[in-house]
């Protein structure tokens, strides 16, 4: 509706004959809209190391899916992912691959895990013009294919659940402080104050999950951690 209202008004700009109270008038005959969120299903991260030992083919999509479960990710900066974006064990992600959340997108640093660089050495011979996951005619993998998988196998499960599965196993298995938590699958968090007093990304706490969230996913480890404050 708010975008139907600007290109009203801007065609009563241009001298053409629309009615710019048309959304508004609108708007009183609908009434107020009810948007119901809906949330992304997701594994229990409990199940999520068979899913994980499945993706055994590599082929660029079994790859990217398991860069995807590791990282915390969402699918943009994994498909999007070019090798001059890692340094030694962190991938700088660039700010126009992430999602801005109430306000202007970041560069955000990821610690890799030893998983996670085994998974990026295991796709660069696939690698065209730096990007890691290319697409087989020209540019990136489409953003469809991880999901197409999923489907296939008959999941109702989406790629995007996987950052809820990786949130909610650091919630329930470890006493990392809350902030980092958010932090490692890069969520906008604190009021613009405190935003400005704390400028930190907690690159080394993050570190630690990383690697533990990759034990687990590997099934190499127990179920509770401990991480210090």
């Amino acid at each position: 509706m708010n975008r139907l209202s600007i290109v009203m008004r801007h065609a009563a700009a241009m001298g053409l004959e629309v009615d710019i109270q048309a959304t508004d008038k609108a708007r009183a005959l609908l009434g107020k809209s009810r948007h119901v969120v809906a949330h992304v299903p997701s594994l229990h991260w409990k199940e999520v190391p068979e899913f994980y030992e499945s993706l055994t083919d590599g082929t660029l999509t079994h790859l990217a899916l398991r860069l995807l479960i590791l990282s915390g990710l969402r699918s943009k900066p994994i498909r999007f992912c070019n090798l001059d974006q890692i340094e030694g064990d962190v991938w700088t992600v660039p700010a126009e691959n992430m999602k801005a959340r109430k306000g202007k997108a970041v560069d955000f640093c990821v610690p890799l895990s030893g998983e996670m660089l085994s998974i990026i050495e295991q796709a660069k011979p696939f690698s065209r013009e730096g990007h890691l996951f290319p697409s087989v005619r020209k540019g990136v993998m489409s953003d469809a294919i991880m999901s197409r998988l999923m489907e296939r196998r008959g999941l109702e499960v989406r790629p995007h659940g996987f950052r809820a599965s990786l949130r909610t196993w650091a919630a329930e298995t470890t006493d990392a402080p809350w902030e980092v938590v958010e932090m490692l699958i890069a969520h906008s968090f604190g009021t613009k104050v405190e935003k400005t007093y704390l400028n930190a990304d907690f690159l080394e706490q993050r570190r630690i999950l990383m690697e533990r969230w990759a034990d687990h996913v590997t099934g190499q480890m127990g179920a509770v951690i401990r991480l210090a404050k």
